[in-house]
């Protein structure tokens, strides 16, 4: 089985607007917060920070005072970023990319969310923590029978939101390896 990305343009109403930027948001300091002390780890201590630690430290961090919005937003999310940064690290320790760098607002920003943090049925996503599905512009079908196994949401910077659907697709077979 082959897994495979479809992107689709959508249109959030004002009330899923204001949440998905607040995710958006949340996810860029939840990562930046992470980068932080994974770089003061290793500057100061030489100690290696790995993703069980930072997600020990998201949990403290969403009982702080200051940051308890962290909570409005799905934690799945949250998660996935800390899953990326650590990702990240591994290219970079594998000599694969260079040092991570932080998020920025201007450059839009992405969330990701998992199975357990969205409902797909009869063509239409719903998010966690919202109410209404997504205003979704389908240019195109998802083969049938095809799940969606993560979507991603994307902020550009020209303040367009597009989300992306990775699906497992039967109707394509990998590709055969040739041996010469």
């Amino acid at each position: 089985m082959v897994q495979r990305a479809y992107r689709y343009r959508f249109y959030p109403d004002a009330e899923q607007e204001q949440l998905l930027r607040r995710t958006l948001g949340c996810t860029r300091l939840v990562y930046n917060k992470a980068l932080a002390a994974r770089t003061e780890g290793w500057y100061e201590r030489k100690e290696r920070i790995g993703y069980t630690q930072t997600s020990s430290m998201l949990t403290q961090w969403k009982k702080q005072e200051g940051l308890k919005f962290l909570n409005e937003v799905s934690s799945v999310a949250l998660q996935q970023a800390l899953r990326h940064l650590q990702k990240a690290f591994a290219n970079f320790w594998a000599n694969r990319s260079r040092y991570p760098r932080f998020k920025k607002k201007s450059n839009g920003g992405s969330a990701e969310f998992t199975r357990s943090a969205f409902k797909w049925a009869n063509g239409q996503l719903k998010l966690a923590k919202t109410k209404n599905p997504l205003n979704i512009v389908w240019s195109r079908p998802i083969p049938q029978g095809c799940v969606p196994t993560t979507v991603t949401l994307k902020l550009e910077p020209s303040n367009r939101w597009f989300v992306t659907f990775l699906v497992d697709d039967s109707t394509v077979s990998a590709l055969a390896s040739q041996s010469k």
